[in-house]
Parts: structure tokens; C-alpha cells; sequence
């Protein structure tokens, strides 16, 4: 008999359901001058200097940077993002 629920005996550490990859990917990608994706993932030290940065080069090097980051996130494995941006709480790169 086949159990309607599904059971993770073969996956030790299933990814969370509180995944942030493709919303953090996204906001890295189009606000990147913002720092969005900073306060998204919780790191508001790094968002506000995210900020300053933006405002002292008018948004060109955060831009870059976060279509850098934004295509970091987004090519890792869901379970890697989770456990390198959500519980290690890596907040650069």
C-alpha cells in the first residue's frame, strides 16, 4: 500500500519550505542597485551598506554587482542556497 504522504527515508535533509532562492535571485537581478535581496534573506547590516554604496556610485557598482549575486543564487542547488544563505547566514558572495 502506497502512502499518499511523502516520506524523505531516502533524503536525509529535505529542503525547507521557507526557501528564498528564486525571490532573492530575482530581487538581486531587477532592484539590484536596492539591495532588496539583502533584507530579504535578513542581512540588514549588509542591505544598509548595500545602500550607501549605491548612493555613493550612483547605483553602477551595486547594479553590476547585484546581477553578480543575483546569477550566483540563482545557478546553486536549492538545498546549497538554503544552507549557505539561510542557515550560515553568508552575507557576501
Amino acid at each position: 500500500m502506497e502512502n499518499s504522504k511523502h516520506e524523505y527515508w531516502n533524503d536525509p535533509q529535505p529542503v525547507q519550505q521557507d526557501n528564498k532562492k528564486l525571490a532573492a535571485g530575482l530581487l538581486a537581478i531587477i532592484l539590484a542597485p536596492f539591495g532588496i535581496h539583502k533584507f530579504l534573506l535578513g542581512y540588514t547590516t549588509e542591505g544598509i551598506i548595500w545602500l550607501v554604496m549605491s548612493l555613493f556610485t550612483c547605483g553602477m557598482l551595486t547594479g553590476i554587482l547585484g546581477i553578480i549575486e543575483g546569477i550566483i543564487y540563482l545557478t546553486k542547488s536549492d538545498q546549497e542556497f538554503y544552507n549557505t544563505y539561510q542557515l550560515n547566514k553568508k552575507g557576501w558572495f
